[in-house]
Protein backbone atom coordinates (compact mmCIF):
# COMPACT_ATOMS: atom_id res chain seq x y z
CA UNK A 1 0.00 0.00 0.00
CA UNK A 2 1.05 3.77 -0.98
CA UNK A 3 1.49 6.13 1.51
CA UNK A 4 1.58 10.07 0.92
CA UNK A 5 2.36 12.58 3.67
CA UNK A 6 1.97 16.20 3.02
CA UNK A 7 4.83 18.48 4.15
CA UNK A 8 4.12 19.76 7.56
CA UNK A 9 5.72 23.37 8.03
CA UNK A 10 9.34 23.78 10.82
CA UNK A 11 7.92 24.84 14.13
CA UNK A 12 9.65 27.86 13.58
CA UNK A 13 7.85 28.63 10.06
CA UNK A 14 4.96 28.08 12.84
CA UNK A 15 6.42 30.66 14.77
CA UNK A 16 7.27 33.28 12.40
CA UNK A 17 3.42 32.68 11.06
CA UNK A 18 2.07 33.20 14.53
CA UNK A 19 4.32 35.95 15.64
CA UNK A 20 3.77 37.60 12.24
CA UNK A 21 -0.30 37.69 12.98
CA UNK A 22 -0.19 38.77 16.78
CA UNK A 23 2.49 42.16 15.76
CA UNK A 24 -0.24 42.99 12.68
CA UNK A 25 -3.21 42.95 15.76
CA UNK A 26 -1.35 44.99 17.94
CA UNK A 27 -1.51 48.39 16.01
CA UNK A 28 -5.30 47.95 16.46
CA UNK A 29 -5.15 48.01 20.53
CA UNK A 30 -2.50 50.85 20.54
CA UNK A 31 -5.24 52.84 18.22
CA UNK A 32 -7.98 52.16 20.77
CA UNK A 33 -5.88 53.50 23.62
CA UNK A 34 -4.91 56.46 22.03
CA UNK A 35 -8.63 57.13 21.26
CA UNK A 36 -9.49 56.65 24.79
CA UNK A 37 -6.71 58.60 26.39
CA UNK A 38 -8.68 61.72 25.04
CA UNK A 39 -10.77 61.16 27.95
CA UNK A 40 -8.89 58.23 30.38
CA UNK A 41 -5.73 58.56 31.83
CA UNK A 42 -3.17 55.54 30.24
CA UNK A 43 -2.44 54.36 33.82
CA UNK A 44 -6.25 53.73 33.48
CA UNK A 45 -6.41 52.35 30.11
CA UNK A 46 -3.62 50.19 31.08
CA UNK A 47 -5.88 48.72 33.89
CA UNK A 48 -8.57 48.26 32.12
CA UNK A 49 -6.50 46.16 29.26
CA UNK A 50 -5.83 43.47 31.83
CA UNK A 51 -8.79 43.30 34.02
CA UNK A 52 -10.92 42.73 30.12
CA UNK A 53 -8.16 40.16 28.98
CA UNK A 54 -8.69 38.32 32.35
CA UNK A 55 -12.33 38.17 32.33
CA UNK A 56 -11.97 36.73 28.50
CA UNK A 57 -8.75 34.11 29.45
CA UNK A 58 -9.79 32.70 33.05
CA UNK A 59 -13.08 31.07 31.71
CA UNK A 60 -11.43 29.52 29.24
CA UNK A 61 -8.27 28.26 31.36
CA UNK A 62 -11.01 26.82 33.89
CA UNK A 63 -12.46 24.80 31.40
CA UNK A 64 -9.17 22.97 29.78
CA UNK A 65 -7.40 23.21 33.17
CA UNK A 66 -9.81 23.08 36.11
CA UNK A 67 -8.35 24.75 39.23
CA UNK A 68 -4.99 24.49 38.07
CA UNK A 69 -5.46 28.30 35.59
CA UNK A 70 -1.89 28.96 36.85
CA UNK A 71 1.59 27.91 35.47
CA UNK A 72 3.29 25.45 38.01
CA UNK A 73 6.65 25.78 36.96
CA UNK A 74 8.68 28.63 36.48
CA UNK A 75 6.66 31.29 38.66
CA UNK A 76 10.08 33.06 38.98
CA UNK A 77 10.31 33.60 35.48
CA UNK A 78 6.92 34.41 34.75
CA UNK A 79 6.88 37.17 37.41
CA UNK A 80 9.44 38.49 36.16
CA UNK A 81 8.26 38.72 32.09
CA UNK A 82 4.77 40.46 33.49
CA UNK A 83 6.80 43.48 35.11
CA UNK A 84 8.72 43.67 32.34
CA UNK A 85 5.46 44.24 29.86
CA UNK A 86 3.65 46.04 32.30
CA UNK A 87 6.12 48.60 32.66
CA UNK A 88 6.57 48.23 28.38
CA UNK A 89 2.78 48.78 28.23
CA UNK A 90 1.97 51.62 30.48
CA UNK A 91 4.81 53.66 29.20
CA UNK A 92 3.44 52.90 25.59
CA UNK A 93 0.15 54.08 26.23
CA UNK A 94 1.67 57.14 28.40
CA UNK A 95 3.89 57.66 25.30
CA UNK A 96 0.97 56.96 22.36
CA UNK A 97 -1.59 59.84 23.93
CA UNK A 98 1.39 62.11 23.55
CA UNK A 99 2.77 61.68 20.00
CA UNK A 100 2.00 59.56 16.70
CA UNK A 101 1.44 56.24 16.93
CA UNK A 102 3.69 55.89 13.94
CA UNK A 103 6.49 58.28 15.99
CA UNK A 104 5.57 56.30 19.07
CA UNK A 105 5.93 52.71 17.26
CA UNK A 106 8.90 53.20 15.46
CA UNK A 107 10.50 54.77 18.58
CA UNK A 108 9.34 51.68 20.32
CA UNK A 109 11.24 49.18 18.01
CA UNK A 110 14.26 50.16 19.76
CA UNK A 111 13.24 47.01 21.54
CA UNK A 112 13.68 43.81 19.23
CA UNK A 113 17.27 45.15 18.51
CA UNK A 114 18.12 45.19 22.39
CA UNK A 115 16.68 41.78 22.16
CA UNK A 116 18.95 40.59 19.88
CA UNK A 117 21.72 41.47 22.15
CA UNK A 118 20.00 40.06 25.36
CA UNK A 119 19.57 36.92 23.43
CA UNK A 120 23.40 36.73 22.78
CA UNK A 121 24.38 37.30 26.14
CA UNK A 122 21.62 35.60 28.38
CA UNK A 123 19.91 33.04 26.07
CA UNK A 124 23.62 32.06 24.81
CA UNK A 125 21.89 32.35 20.81
CA UNK A 126 24.74 33.04 18.34
CA UNK A 127 25.18 36.23 17.54
CA UNK A 128 26.37 36.29 13.67
CA UNK A 129 28.16 39.24 11.39
CA UNK A 130 24.72 39.44 10.17
CA UNK A 131 23.08 40.45 13.45
CA UNK A 132 25.70 42.83 14.40
CA UNK A 133 24.97 44.76 11.32
CA UNK A 134 21.16 44.45 11.96
CA UNK A 135 21.82 46.16 15.12
CA UNK A 136 24.25 48.77 13.43
CA UNK A 137 21.36 49.89 11.26
CA UNK A 138 18.80 49.63 14.14
CA UNK A 139 20.57 52.01 16.57
CA UNK A 140 21.08 54.47 13.39
CA UNK A 141 17.13 54.36 12.65
CA UNK A 142 16.72 54.99 16.62
CA UNK A 143 19.05 58.16 16.59
CA UNK A 144 17.48 59.66 13.79
CA UNK A 145 13.81 59.61 15.25
CA UNK A 146 15.94 60.99 18.97
CA UNK A 147 17.68 63.29 17.11
CA UNK A 148 20.12 63.60 19.79
CA UNK A 149 20.98 67.87 20.43
CA UNK A 150 17.84 69.23 19.24
CA UNK A 151 14.70 69.18 22.30
CA UNK A 152 13.15 65.89 22.87
CA UNK A 153 10.17 65.19 22.93
CA UNK A 154 8.85 63.58 26.59
CA UNK A 155 7.14 60.77 24.70
CA UNK A 156 9.57 59.59 22.38
CA UNK A 157 11.68 59.35 25.61
CA UNK A 158 8.65 57.29 26.97
CA UNK A 159 8.08 55.39 24.04
CA UNK A 160 12.19 54.00 24.03
CA UNK A 161 11.49 53.40 27.54
CA UNK A 162 9.08 51.25 26.65
CA UNK A 163 11.43 49.68 23.78
CA UNK A 164 13.64 49.01 26.33
CA UNK A 165 11.46 47.25 28.94
CA UNK A 166 9.59 45.30 26.30
CA UNK A 167 13.67 43.75 25.40
CA UNK A 168 13.44 42.35 28.37
CA UNK A 169 9.92 41.14 28.03
CA UNK A 170 11.13 39.51 25.02
CA UNK A 171 13.94 37.23 26.81
CA UNK A 172 11.85 36.92 29.97
CA UNK A 173 9.05 35.39 27.50
CA UNK A 174 11.57 32.60 25.55
CA UNK A 175 13.06 31.23 28.70
CA UNK A 176 9.21 31.57 30.79
CA UNK A 177 7.40 29.49 27.90
CA UNK A 178 9.45 27.17 27.11
CA UNK A 179 8.06 24.57 29.12
CA UNK A 180 4.53 26.31 30.18
CA UNK A 181 0.95 25.75 28.59
CA UNK A 182 0.17 29.69 26.83
CA UNK A 183 -2.78 29.47 27.92
CA UNK A 184 -1.73 29.10 31.53
CA UNK A 185 1.01 31.74 30.79
CA UNK A 186 -1.70 33.90 29.46
CA UNK A 187 -3.56 34.03 32.63
CA UNK A 188 -0.66 34.88 35.00
CA UNK A 189 0.19 37.21 32.85
CA UNK A 190 -3.39 38.86 32.68
CA UNK A 191 -4.30 38.29 36.45
CA UNK A 192 -0.89 39.44 37.48
CA UNK A 193 -0.90 42.62 35.35
CA UNK A 194 -4.09 43.87 36.49
CA UNK A 195 -3.07 43.24 39.78
CA UNK A 196 0.07 44.94 39.74
CA UNK A 197 -1.62 48.30 38.02
CA UNK A 198 -4.56 48.46 40.15
CA UNK A 199 -2.88 51.31 42.67
CA UNK A 200 -2.39 53.35 39.27
CA UNK A 201 -5.65 52.56 38.47
CA UNK A 202 -7.37 53.85 41.80
CA UNK A 203 -5.13 57.00 41.80
CA UNK A 204 -6.27 58.01 38.14
CA UNK A 205 -10.20 56.42 38.40
CA UNK A 206 -12.38 57.63 35.91
CA UNK A 207 -15.68 55.62 35.31
CA UNK A 208 -16.57 54.41 31.55
CA UNK A 209 -19.33 55.80 29.88
CA UNK A 210 -21.56 53.10 28.42
CA UNK A 211 -20.89 53.95 24.93
CA UNK A 212 -16.99 53.26 25.13
CA UNK A 213 -17.38 49.97 26.75
CA UNK A 214 -17.42 48.72 23.64
CA UNK A 215 -13.71 49.66 23.06
CA UNK A 216 -12.31 48.54 26.75
CA UNK A 217 -13.91 45.29 25.61
CA UNK A 218 -12.09 45.56 22.07
CA UNK A 219 -8.51 46.91 24.20
CA UNK A 220 -9.13 43.05 26.22
CA UNK A 221 -9.87 41.44 23.31
CA UNK A 222 -7.00 41.65 20.66
CA UNK A 223 -4.76 42.24 23.54
CA UNK A 224 -5.60 38.51 24.74
CA UNK A 225 -5.53 37.27 21.40
CA UNK A 226 -2.32 38.92 20.35
CA UNK A 227 -0.32 37.74 23.40
CA UNK A 228 -1.33 33.75 23.25
CA UNK A 229 -0.36 33.79 19.74
CA UNK A 230 2.95 35.62 20.61
CA UNK A 231 3.31 33.60 23.83
CA UNK A 232 2.91 30.04 21.42
CA UNK A 233 5.16 31.54 18.35
CA UNK A 234 8.30 31.98 21.60
CA UNK A 235 7.87 28.30 22.58
CA UNK A 236 8.56 27.66 18.89
CA UNK A 237 11.14 29.80 17.59
CA UNK A 238 14.39 31.55 19.05
CA UNK A 239 14.14 34.79 20.61
CA UNK A 240 16.55 36.32 18.33
CA UNK A 241 14.78 34.77 14.60
CA UNK A 242 10.85 36.36 16.03
CA UNK A 243 12.59 39.70 17.05
CA UNK A 244 12.53 41.51 13.17
CA UNK A 245 8.55 40.57 12.92
CA UNK A 246 7.52 43.01 15.67
CA UNK A 247 8.83 45.32 12.59
CA UNK A 248 5.40 44.38 10.85
CA UNK A 249 3.41 46.55 13.88
CA UNK A 250 5.10 49.65 12.10
CA UNK A 251 3.47 49.34 9.12
CA UNK A 252 0.18 48.91 11.17
CA UNK A 253 0.89 51.88 13.24
CA UNK A 254 1.45 54.06 10.48
CA UNK A 255 -2.09 52.91 8.76
CA UNK A 256 -4.16 53.08 11.83
CA UNK A 257 -2.58 56.43 12.53
CA UNK A 258 -3.19 58.14 9.04
CA UNK A 259 -7.01 56.21 9.13
CA UNK A 260 -8.29 56.96 12.13
CA UNK A 261 -5.94 60.19 13.55
CA UNK A 262 -4.72 61.69 10.45
CA UNK A 263 -1.16 61.63 11.65
CA UNK A 264 1.42 61.79 9.00
CA UNK A 265 4.91 61.10 9.92
CA UNK A 266 7.47 63.47 9.64
CA UNK A 267 10.34 63.10 7.50
CA UNK A 268 12.39 61.70 10.74
CA UNK A 269 10.00 59.35 11.36
CA UNK A 270 10.14 57.41 7.90
CA UNK A 271 13.74 57.28 7.77
CA UNK A 272 14.13 55.84 11.11
CA UNK A 273 11.62 53.46 10.61
CA UNK A 274 13.14 52.45 7.18
CA UNK A 275 16.15 51.78 8.96
CA UNK A 276 14.53 50.03 11.93
CA UNK A 277 12.65 47.85 9.16
CA UNK A 278 15.90 47.49 7.24
CA UNK A 279 17.69 45.86 10.23
CA UNK A 280 14.89 43.66 10.36
CA UNK A 281 14.68 42.69 7.06
CA UNK A 282 18.50 41.46 7.44
CA UNK A 283 17.47 38.98 10.31
CA UNK A 284 14.82 37.65 8.55
CA UNK A 285 16.53 37.26 5.37
CA UNK A 286 19.36 35.18 7.52
CA UNK A 287 16.51 33.08 8.50
CA UNK A 288 15.81 32.02 5.40
CA UNK A 289 19.75 31.60 3.94
CA UNK A 290 20.59 29.74 6.97
CA UNK A 291 23.29 31.05 9.57
CA UNK A 292 25.78 34.09 8.31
Amino acid sequence: METTSIARPSRATTGIALMTVAMLAIPAVDGLAKFLSANYSPLFISWARYVVASLIVLPFAMARHGARVLPPERRGAHALRTVFLVIAMTLYFLAVARIPLATAASAYFVGPIIAVVLSAAVLKEQLTARKILSLGLGFAGALVILRPGGAIEPGLLLAFGAGLAFAFYMIATRRAAQDSDPVQTLVFQCTVGALLLTPQAIASWSTPVPADLVFFVGLGVISAASHILSITAFRLADASTLAPLVYLELVGAAAIGYLAFREVPGPATLIGAVLIMAAGLILIQRRSRGPA
